[in-house]
């Protein structure tokens, strides 16, 4: 493991957790916020608050512990080599109060520099200022190589979809009236007056007396009456219209391309695990777990 490098592009663990929305807890991923911190000899030294990861391989670098009193606060970062993870808690076998007590003070709003984190390899290989240790680089790279190495107990995180819902405006409809004209017959029955003229032929006709043909012409003026239509409208009801809104539910299928965490196993040389039978080099959790 080379020496340069190692602090950059640290991120804590719950703004992973915040910013992808993930909940450890219930995805059975190891989270060891708020679990209690043992130094040696089984001491409580304090708790873990969070964690560093590497935001390039998505490693967990350092441990967050909160060393501090009850009147104090300090936090402090181990590196997760230390670490033995158990369920009820997190132990740092080799790590005295001592030790915490030197290692430098975090502030997450300050960056944890180069030379804070050698100033700290050197109080927790404990070379202290003895410059010609301190400054080894094979011993330092040799420390590295097992303090910054994942834990035995290894949780591998997987993504998975996290389906949020809004609400938006998806469309309106505008309801109105408007006027369709139509042509419609009716058949209405009118009635009129016709002039009926009788004539009737008389018989043993007889004189009339001073008579003189076209003289005293009378005419007689019949008035004629008759039906007529006059038409008008009038409005009726014939339909209501209620307008409301209602609540449907539609099911769409969402596709999304996520990833998860297998682990590699790389065997060198004549080496077998319990339970293998396998002749390749390199086996996924999931070909490992098949066989337990």
């Amino acid at each position: 493991m080379t020496q340069t490098n190692m602090t950059a592009n640290l991120v804590r663990l719950s703004d992973v957790s915040r910013d992808q929305n993930y909940n450890f807890s219930g995805q059975g991923i190891y989270d060891p916020t708020g679990h209690t911190a043992y130094g040696m000899n089984g001491e409580k030294i304090g708790t873990i608050r969070d964690a560093l990861v590497s935001s390039d391989s998505g490693k967990m670098r350092y441990f967050v512990v909160d060393a501090g009193g009850w009147f104090s606060a300090k936090e402090v970062l181990v590196p997760v080599g230390h670490s033995r993870l158990d369920d009820n808690g997190v132990y740092f076998d080799d790590l005295s109060k001592d030790q915490v007590r030197d290692l430098r003070s975090y502030n997450v709003s300050e960056m944890y520099t180069d030379d804070a984190q050698e100033a700290d390899e050197r109080v927790l290989r404990g070379v202290g200022k003895d410059a010609a240790v301190a400054t080894d680089t094979s011993a330092r790279t040799a420390y590295q190589d097992k303090a910054y190495k994942t834990p035995d107990k290894l949780q591998l995180l997987e993504e998975r979809l996290v389906v949020d819902k809004d609400r938006f405006k998806a469309g309106s409809v505008e309801i109105g009236k408007r006027v369709e004209s139509r042509q419609e017959q009716v058949s209405v029955a009118l009635q009129r007056e016709e002039v009926v003229i009788e004539r009737t032929a008389v018989s043993g006709a007889s004189p009339v007396e001073g008579a003189v043909l076209g003289a005293g012409s009378q005419t007689m003026t019949v008035d004629l009456e008759a039906e007529r239509a006059r038409v008008s409208k009038q409005a009726y009801v014939t339909e209501e219209i209620a307008v409301g809104k209602r609540t449907v539910t539609d099911n769409q299928t969402i596709t999304e391309t996520v990833g998860r965490e297998v682990l590699d196993v790389t065997k060198t040389g004549d080496v077998r695990l319990e339970g293998d039978n396998m002749t390749t080099d390199t086996m996924s959790t999931e070909t490992k777990n098949s066989k337990r």
